[in-house]
């Protein structure tokens, strides 16, 4: 094929130097299939939704699948039992093998911010021979199923991950998606792999046990989300937001389905689902929720801190004329009847100095790195109506931090016309 090329090229009376200067474009359409289910009591013996996910068509023929198990210390905490129920399970199973009892990893970011505990998965990967058509099984929080996506991501260039997540946040948004990831050099997320899981198994069973702050604070992601991309949703957040707060399981499962639906349309259909580009739209509120996190050694939450950056770039928005008072108002209402702060000690820390590290102002050019090109920041003009931004007024954000606090301080909002804003509307 080669000779044929170079014949073709020499007959057209090219020279030889353009013989130098070929050019072969490759082009690799890949598709990516994975399922998403919302089920309960996963590990129950008669419940056959993980063996048919395990031993579906894409299953290795003539032997058992071998599985891998690993889980949250967290939800064993909450679940005594479960470790013996998932060996009780596979042992039901004549058709896969569970090559070793659960190994148990600490939850968290502490997960993620440990090389040591990676190590431990690629060791067992290892030594249990876990191969391309085998399946490592994570059950736990976003932390942990980032942290064992990254370790299957990366053992033998990617290994089956089927991710059981169990909190409100991991099965609304992070599990859902196609990243995987831990923490480096003081920054969050910063090893990372574009890596789809095999499935998705969402079981509503282990949302009984969270504490309230978890329970609240994955719904911060559901909010992000509908304020950037569906307003009807929005409105139904906000019809809801008492019952949500008061554990109303029924009102969770529609916050979490519809979450999820909108997160999975997103990656599916907005052309850039491994963010080869400079724009990350879902990343509503996150400039600042990664540098929260990080400034409070990840004693703040993800989801927690989502809504304290949620609402820095909403009030930003606001005193910039790009979002009304009265959707501010709606969106900071929501948040503080859904018990979730607006703001938070490490908000205000620092000199407010975008070069100082300790600043929530650094975050910006850190998120500018994590993107790979220039800022971009998603903001509202309305809800339901985002755009982009690529640079923010540090003043105009001294300002809103200013008023949040406030905000928090107080038992009703502020309005925007406070000391703080004076001069700007």
């Amino acid at each position: 094929m080669i000779d044929t090329q170079t014949v073709n090229v020499e007959s057209a009376g090219l020279g030889r130097s353009s013989r130098r200067d070929r050019t072969i474009t490759q082009v690799v359409p890949v598709t990516f299939t994975y399922p998403v289910h919302f089920t309960e009591h996963l590990f129950d013996p008669q419940q056959t939704l993980l063996r048919d996910i395990l031993t579906g068509p894409e299953a290795s023929g003539g032997q058992p699948p071998r599985v891998l198990c690993v889980v949250d210390d967290g939800v064993l905490a909450a679940f005594p039992g479960l470790e013996g129920q998932i060996q009780a399970y596979f042992a039901a199973q004549l058709d896969l093998t569970l090559v070793a009892p659960p190994l148990t990893v600490p939850g968290g970011e502490r997960c993620k911010s440990d090389p040591d505990v990676v190590g431990r998965i690629h060791e067992a990967i290892n030594a249990h021979g876990i191969d391309r058509h085998a399946y490592v099984i994570a059950v736990g929080g976003g932390a942990v199923l980032d942290m064992v996506g990254y370790a299957a991501a990366t053992a033998h260039r990617g290994v089956r991950l089927v991710r059981v997540p169990t909190t409100v946040l991991s099965q609304n948004d992070s599990a859902v998606g196609v990243k995987n990831s831990v923490n480096a050099f003081g920054k969050k997320n910063w090893l990372g792999t574009f890596a789809p899981p095999h499935a998705v198994l969402n079981d509503r069973s282990f949302l009984t046990t969270l504490e309230d702050r978890d329970w609240l604070g994955g719904l911060s992601e559901a909010l992000k989300v509908a304020l950037l991309k569906d307003a009807a949703f929005f409105e139904w957040l906000e019809a809801n937001a008492v019952a949500l707060a008061a554990r109303d399981q029924e009102a969770m499962d529609h916050a979490v389905y519809r979450c999820a639906e909108l997160h999975l349309e997103h990656i599916a259909r907005s052309g850039d689902p491994f963010e080869r580009g400079s724009s990350r739209p879902l990343d509503f509120g996150h400039w600042a929720a990664h540098k929260l996190e990080s400034l409070s050694n990840y004693e703040l939450r993800h989801g927690e801190a989502v809504a304290v950056g949620i609402a820095l770039d909403c009030t930003y928005a606001a005193l910039s004329g790009l979002l009304p008072e009265a959707d501010w108002r709606r969106i900071l209402d929501v948040l503080r009847t859904l018990k979730l702060a607006v703001s938070v000690p490490e908000l205000g820390s620092g000199t407010q100095d975008a070069t100082n590290p300790t600043s929530v102002l650094s975050g910006l050019n850190e998120f500018r790195e994590h993107l790979g090109g220039r800022l971009t920041i998603p903001l509202l003009t309305g809800i339901g109506q985002p755009v982009e931004v690529h640079e923010m007024d540090h003043d105009i954000l001294r300002r809103a931090i200013a008023l949040l606090e406030d905000v928090q301080a107080q038992a009703s909002s502020l309005p925007l016309s406070s000391p703080h804003t004076q001069g700007v509307l």
